[in-house]
């Protein structure tokens, strides 16, 4: 039987938002290995205001200060408890899917000149009539995939794709200079005005997720809705965790062929080290560096050990752009003008419905950050994956994704659905 901890919350028992924190049990990998969960029958200390629901695929979950949700993937997760044990302001959500959508191809892409230097590449696939969602991509320097247009519903959405300065198609490759994380979100304002788009949901994941924060900080009223992933709020100490040595006390063999590159007087500062040969006017010396470091990366990404991803450390382009790119932004500490900026700002946000998906084994991008970021916006979801790290190809994760847009589609068809109603009385 799998064990699961519930942490005590003390909860304001006049006070409630809409929000909740899943956790997200282990997928069994057979019928004999199903876990299951038990609790007394009734559970609802009213001090706290909690009680818990059945745990497993119907997604109930419940009321209070924080909402706690338990989720079993597999549907094989039991209860004692049953739906007259709830508090009546407990609400049911229905089941969505959680399935990736079958591959497509875009219906009209192109690039557009952003500044004097850069050019950037965009896409369209899905419904040319749908609700537009805009998929902002991790590294930074990392691109976009054909896989990334599949964990949305293309009957309802009309998905949009690009790839930021210096990365994937746009042009020029790897290229630095005016390449700032406001450099980015006047990018993403200009290509939404190049569409002819109002208003957009916002999907990211790791730098993505970075990306998703400052620019609905930004533009809060052409953010619909939001789904992020991984998330990374490029503060010091998580920077220091990845690069500095914290990983390395679990990835160890990952580590010492990153660590390695860098002679012992210069391991003060790895990332300093790397950006001077990342910038190096020999193109040999970037290319090592590169792969080093984008290896590094690829290699404690998955939970388990994936070996398309790890090859991408292999290609000298994608990783060229990778590291230089990341390095550039990393060094310069996200061109943010605080260490906490994006908590600091979350007031400009909360009214933005927002999911947040996060793997508990996540290396690159720990917990921890998704945590503080819970605690100062609790109106968001938070959905802890149990079984999963970091990538968003990872089953649960990718699960979660889907299941949160399909979420964000059913309450905007709602909303549809009761103005129509409105007008027509």
């Amino acid at each position: 039987m799998m064990r699961l901890s519930i942490l005590g919350i003390a909860l304001s028992s006049n006070s409630y938002y809409c929000a909740s924190l899943s956790v997200i049990p282990p997928i069994p990998t057979s019928s004999s290995s199903s876990s299951s969960l038990s609790f007394s029958k009734k559970f609802t200390p009213s001090a706290s205001g909690l009680s818990l629901s059945n745990p497993n695929l119907t997604g109930k979950f419940v009321t209070g200060k924080r909402n706690l949700v338990l989720r079993g993937q597999s549907g094989g997760f039991e209860s004692e408890l049953k739906p007259g044990d709830l508090m009546e302001s407990e609400k049911e959500f229905p089941e969505f899917n959680r399935n990736l959508y079958p591959s497509i191809e875009p219906y009209s892409s192109g690039f557009l000149k952003v500044s004097d230097i850069h050019t950037i590449y965009w896409e369209q696939s899905g419904n040319p009539n749908g609700d537009p969602v805009v998929f902002l991509h991790g590294g930074p320097g990392g691109g976009t995939a054909p896989s990334n247009r599949k964990f949305f519903d293309p009957d309802f959405y009309r998905i949009i794709l690009f790839d930021q300065r210096g990365a994937g198609k746009s042009t020029p490759h790897a290229c630095l200079v005016e390449n700032t994380t406001w450099d980015l979100i006047s990018d993403i304002e200009k290509l939404r005005e190049h569409l002819e788009i109002p208003e957009w949901q916002v999907f990211g994941g790791s730098w993505g997720s970075t990306l998703a924060l400052a620019y609905s900080q930004l533009h809060p009223d052409k953010v619909t809705g939001m789904v992020l992933r991984g998330i990374f709020l490029l503060r010091k100490k998580e920077i220091d965790w990845f690069y500095e040595g914290g990983a390395a006390s679990i990835f160890p063999d990952a580590w010492e062929p990153f660590r390695d590159l860098i002679p012992e007087n210069e391991r003060g500062s790895f990332v300093d080290a790397y950006g001077k040969r990342l910038n190096s006017d020999d193109r040999e010396v970037q290319y090592a560096a590169a792969r080093a470091w984008t290896m590094w990366e690829m290699m404690t990404a998955h939970l388990f050990p994936n070996n398309d991803n790890i090859k991408k450390g292999e290609d000298d382009k994608f990783s060229l752009a990778f590291a230089r790119i990341e390095n550039h932004y990393f060094v310069n500490r996200g061109f943010f003008p605080s260490d906490g900026f994006l908590l600091d700002n979350i007031d400009k946000i909360r009214h933005i419905k927002t999911t947040i998906v996060q793997g508990r084994y996540d290396v690159c991008c720990p917990m921890m950050s998704a945590w503080d970021l819970h605690k100062a916006w609790p109106e968001a979801d938070l959905k802890v994956i149990q079984d999963a790290g970091h990538s968003a190809n990872e089953p649960g994760i990718a699960a979660e994704l889907v299941a949160a847009n399909e979420n964000l589609k059913h309450m905007k068809k709602g909303g549809q659905e009761n103005k129509d109603k409105n007008i027509r009385e």
